[in-house]
């Protein structure tokens, strides 16, 4: 290993040794370190300011009573800070409140008249343009949009070549939109 990363790596384990011991000047140095980071995480997962500061604290207090969870022989500390911060993170997430309490939503119960004589209006049309279609063209129409059937499947079930259901599909949508058009 390059003596420029045994010695950027060795401070950390150095730092985190002085932590076992309680020194405050190790917390400090660790935090001078690595705080940007831990919050940049924090933000990046919470988008909340205040948040982000909390998992901030609640990270470099654990570490600071307990030092030894970290593993130097596992991976870098920045490494495994931003891994216990996106951590800590997505706990928080999870037991934040909901932004409206369900007391508060209100519920629009009176009825859309117009639009459900619209709708009607536009299911009449929609009914007497599918009579009007050969049984085989409604059929794979009915296949493809009401039972979300493939093309493919649709040529499969029927026997038909792929290109034919293709060709009763595209005739049935262009007589209903032709219907709509007008």
């Amino acid at each position: 290993m390059p003596s420029s990363q045994r010695q950027g790596s060795l401070p950390d384990i150095a730092i985190v040794t002085g932590l076992k011991s309680g020194d405050q000047g190790a917390m400090a140095e660790l935090y001078d370190r690595y705080s940007s980071v831990v919050y940049a995480v924090a933000l990046r997962v919470l988008g909340d300011t205040g948040s982000a500061e909390d998992v901030l604290q609640e990270v470099f207090l654990q570490l600071w009573r307990n030092p030894s969870a970290f593993d130097a022989a596992r991976g870098s500390l920045g490494s495994w800070l931003a891994v216990i911060t996106r951590n800590r993170a997505i706990d928080s997430l999870r037991k934040r409140r909901p932004e409206t309490d369900i007391e508060d939503v209100l519920l629009s119960v009176s009825p859309d008249l117009a639009g459900e004589a619209e709708l009607a209006r536009v299911s009449q049309k929609v009914r007497g343009v599918m009579g009007a279609m050969t049984p085989v063209q409604r059929s794979a129409l009915e296949m493809a949009y009401w039972e979300g059937m493939s093309h493919s499947e649709i040529a499969h079930k029927t026997g038909e070549p792929l290109g034919t259901i293709k060709t009763r599909i595209r005739a049935g949508l262009m007589m209903l939109r032709k219907t709509f058009q007008t």
